[in-house]
């Protein structure tokens, strides 16, 4: 999963971006509401955590940007505002959920799995496509009840196929959605990651439909 950390504190800004990392998200950091809204126009992301108080264009002006653009991603307001009106006037601006500072970065974590899992139609923490599982609170795979080990790569591409179990998911759809701005759609990692992640949960569990892209079976 791909996000978009909007944050002008250096120092928090490379806290987040270190967490999300950790926590199996590919991160791209805009220090200023003029980037943050450009990129959040060009980019696609499954979900952004904007700070209001930003540089060139405040948040809330970006957030009203994307929404008035059609722009429907799953956005975390963080903010020191924690007033009612405040809060009112991030989720009339079509913020989906908010953080008020100082908070836990474990907290943050949760909310963004829970927000990204919910818009892609998942109410529950855990996912399953037959015999595999994942613990989406936990980042944790496994495959009939043992512990899967996955590099941070391998887990990315995993998970994003887990939340789209149902479909087909293109190369570039896959390239857009597990790797930071600047990804080569022309390198041959995708495919050799793919190769691992097969080697390890089995090559009839994850298909290529030619043309297509790849996909998850269904198989005990």
């Amino acid at each position: 999963m791909r996000v978009l950390l909007v944050e002008d504190d250096a120092d928090l800004a490379q806290r987040l971006a270190a967490a999300l990392t950790e926590a199996g998200y590919a991160v791209d950091h805009a220090a200023d509401g003029v980037d943050a809204e450009f990129r959040g126009q060009t980019e696609t992301y499954d979900a952004a955590v904007l700070d209001l108080g930003l540089p060139g264009m405040d948040g809330l002006s970006v957030l009203d940007a994307w929404r008035g653009n059609g722009q429907r991603l799953p956005v975390i307001v963080l903010t020191a505002r924690g007033r009612w009106h405040d809060k009112l006037a991030g989720f009339d601006a079509g913020a989906d959920d908010y953080l008020v500072k100082p908070f836990a970065t474990e907290e943050l974590v949760l909310r963004l799995r829970a927000l990204i899992r919910r818009s892609g139609g998942h109410a529950h923490p855990q996912l399953a496509c037959g015999g595999l599982s994942l613990d989406d609170n936990a980042g944790r795979f496994t495959l009939r009840g043992e512990a899967l080990s996955l590099t941070a790569q391998e887990h990315r591409i995993l998970a994003y196929l887990m939340h789209r179990r149902d479909a087909t998911v293109s190369r570039s759809e896959l390239g857009e959605h597990v790797y930071e701005q600047g990804y080569d759609p022309d390198s041959n990692v995708l495919d050799v990651l793919i190769g691992r992640i097969r080697r390890k949960i089995g090559a009839d569990r994850l298909v290529t439909e030619r043309g297509k892209g790849f996909r998850l079976m269904e198989l005990p």
